[in-house]
């Protein structure tokens, strides 16, 4: 896939996305679970059964923030497979590396869209609430997920957990209401990053719809693409796999 010229504008957004998250790393958390009343800890461990499910010796999970994903996959992989975590940002994984749960994953430091990792090296990669954050715009999420498929070996499975756009009109307007009224101020009330917030309040609300996400690892070169909507559409697990 040939590389696109990046603009000004993408590399002030790729900057200030990379800006933001060493600020909130300590209350991340805590924000997350506070905003969707606890169902991101549900979502997160459906997701990680999902990605589980067909086994393999070697599991990605890429942006792993403070590793929620990373550790719901080592408890269901016990000793059959290999768990490793990749992000961007220090802090985050200093985070996660304090949990005891996280003693059996080993952490990463790396960019999502480079990762440092030969073709064909493992059988499943995850990433959850992530994908917003590479999609400096739809190209570049293309070339993200070109990076995944890149380290999958022949049908492996890539699964992502995001926020999505409910297909009910009255669902959407009400879920992006409350993006704006609670979201955005809780998040800044509790870890006093105002900017953050207000990036995530956006992001959410401008977000694909499961049907274009999909569409998007198609076109990526992924092949049995599905999902599955959760909380009435707001969030979507998809799943797709490496053609052999």
């Amino acid at each position: 896939m040939a590389e696109q010229p990046t603009t000004k504008t993408e590399e002030a957004m790729s900057e200030g996305v990379q800006r933001l998250f060493p600020e909130v790393a300590r209350t991340y958390e805590l924000v997350n679970h506070a905003m969707t009343l606890g169902l991101d800890i549900l979502w997160r461990r459906k997701t990680a059964r999902v990605a589980a499910n067909e086994g393999g010796s070697r599991w990605l999970d890429v942006c792993t923030g403070t590793g929620e994903m990373a550790i719901h996959l080592g408890r269901l992989a016990k000793h059959e497979a290999v768990v490793i975590a990749t992000d961007f940002s220090s802090p985050m994984i200093h985070k996660a590396i304090e949990k005891r749960e996280a003693r059996e994953i080993a952490f990463v430091l790396a960019d999502a869209k480079r990762l440092p990792f030969a073709d064909d090296t493992f059988d499943l990669v995850t990433t959850s609430f992530a994908t917003r954050n590479l999609n400096v715009n739809r190209q570049r999420l293309i070339e993200s997920f070109g990076e995944f498929r890149r380290i999958l070996k022949p049908g492996g499975r890539y699964v992502s957990l995001e926020t999505s756009q409910p297909p009910s009109s009255l669902i959407r307007k009400l879920f992006h209401l409350y993006v704006r009224l609670v979201v955005r101020p809780l998040g800044y009330a509790i870890s006093g990053s105002r900017a953050a917030y207000a990036y995530l309040s956006h992001t959410i609300q401008s977000f694909y719809t499961a049907e274009e996400l999909a569409d998007i690892m198609r076109e990526a070169g992924f092949a049995q693409v599905s999902f599955q909507r959760l909380a009435l559409g707001a969030a979507a697990v998809h799943k797709a796999v490496k053609s052999a």
